[in-house]
């Protein structure tokens, strides 16, 4: 055997071992695991998580997702709290602490304070008979009957169990708080579907000065160059009180040139295209593309109740904002 396939077998090794593991893991979701998203969800304050060691980076990921997911969290080093970080935690807190052996004694040695403030805790373990598990409220059992590690030493199908017991409570904590898309939007503002699902129309139109449109009595010629000026491959058409009434686009002058109009003595009245797609400013963004989408349109104008122009955008505007 070469050793690209030895190597490459090992791998497939520890990922089929971890695999069996998750498989395990997932029968032993029980009336436990119930208790303690109960616990969670009658919790007024937040959710500590502490771990040591690999523990530890587990538990930073698992206060990150519950934070993400409605459920508030953070993680606290618990060599630290020993020394003032303690001061952290409120009694309508909850502490979420994990440890594979359930004797670790950095744990261990803040549990009596945790107690004596009535601070529900759960314990994320692999040893059900441990004294982390005899001070728990609640108990989140992800052992494993051997690491991947073929010293049985490296913590490695137990973080991997961890880490999935840990998704399995966010999730179950998500669903069960009705916590929406944009729920998790208004946590990832920075992200792609923040941008996706919080920005409006009003976010990304062109207002003002800015709109492209002329008035019906205006030639084609005064159109086009309204068109040139504002950028935005197209121009509105509004009557005398103001309300769109056409629009004249890019796709829609090469038709009138096919038919060989005369470009200086055309009105735009005679050659717009009458009732366009429009939509409103309180409209996501995201559903504008879907609308242009199957429209096959580059863009639109924005109205009001009144069809009053308020706005206009195109593709290049949704671009350039991320959402596509």
């Amino acid at each position: 055997m070469s050793a690209s396939s030895s190597f490459e077998q090992l791998g497939r090794e520890v990922i089929q071992l971890e695999a069996e593991a998750l498989q395990t893991l997932a029968t032993r979701v029980d009336e436990k695991f119930a208790e303690a998203c109960r616990l969670v969800l009658a919790c007024q304050g937040r959710v500590i998580v502490t771990g040591m060691g690999k523990s530890g980076h587990v538990g930073g990921k698992i206060a990150a997702t519950l934070a993400s997911t409605g459920t508030p969290s953070f993680f606290v080093h618990p060599g630290e709290a020993s020394h003032g970080d303690l001061g952290m935690i409120m009694p309508v807190d909850i502490v979420l602490a994990i440890s594979n052996s359930g004797e670790t004694a950095e744990i261990l040695t803040i549990l009596p304070i945790i107690k004596r403030m009535g601070v529900k805790l759960i314990a994320l373990l692999g040893n059900t008979n441990s004294s982390l598990a005899r001070q728990a409220d609640a108990i989140l059992y992800a052992g494993v009957e051997k690491e991947a590690c073929p010293h049985n030493l490296a913590p490695t199908a137990s973080t991997t169990a961890a880490l999935a017991i840990g998704d399995a409570l966010a999730v179950t904590l998500l669903k069960s708080r009705g916590f929406t898309r944009e729920d998790f939007a208004r946590a990832h503002p920075a992200g792609s579907l923040g941008r996706r699902l919080l920005l409006y129309v009003s976010d990304v139109m062109h207002t003002g000065t800015a709109i492209p449109q002329v008035n019906e009595e205006a030639s084609l010629r005064e159109a086009l160059l309204e068109m040139t000026g504002k950028g935005l491959g197209m121009t509105g058409v509004v009557d005398r009180q103001g309300a769109l009434t056409g629009i004249l686009t890019d796709g829609d002058l090469r038709r009138v040139l096919a038919r060989s109009i005369d470009v200086y003595n055309a009105k735009i009245a005679d050659v717009m295209t009458r009732n366009p797609k429009t939509t409103r400013a309180d409209r996501l963004a995201v559903e504008i593309v879907q609308l242009m989408q199957s429209s096959k349109i580059n863009g639109l104008f924005v109205v009001d109740d009144k069809n009053h122009v308020l706005g206009a955008l195109n593709m290049h505007d949704l671009f350039r904002a991320g959402i596509i």
